[in-house]
């Protein structure tokens, strides 16, 4: 992967008198964590979201009428560490990428049963809990 402004893509690997030509990427994961060129944390917001929404999902179609107390449970284990894994590393910054991770807690804090049609902000107070 190349980063900075100089567009000098192309390189070469010698290796017992044989050139290989490396290939340049925009994107690599590494231990989780995805990294683009222009060292923006956009894709790895996204992929945090994309698995989050899959695991809430399931959640949702297999728990019916969710308590508090079980739903706080189901939340901290299966759904917020997608949101929160190595997020010290891809501290996000951007307003957009913050609202991605929010909009998953706002739609999960929906599943609990009588609270539904409450504002997020009380929900989040009812539940104890703090934004991604």
């Amino acid at each position: 992967m190349h980063v900075g402004h100089n567009d000098n893509t192309r390189y070469h690997l010698q290796q017992d008198g044989k050139k290989w030509e490396l290939k340049s990427v925009t994107e690599e994961r590494d231990l989780g964590v995805t990294i683009t060129s222009d060292l923006k944390v956009s894709r790895q917001c996204l992929n945090a979201v994309s698995k989050a929404n899959q695991v809430l999902g399931m959640v949702s179609r297999q728990f019916y009428n969710l308590d508090k107390t079980s739903f706080l449970i189901l939340y901290k284990v299966f759904i917020r560490p997608h949101l929160e894994y190595a997020i010290q590393a891809w501290s996000p910054y951007l307003k957009k990428d913050i609202e991605y991770l929010e909009k998953v807690q706002r739609r999960a804090t929906k599943l609990v049963k009588g609270i539904g049609s409450m504002s997020y902000a009380k929900r989040l107070d009812l539940l104890k809990l703090t934004t991604p």
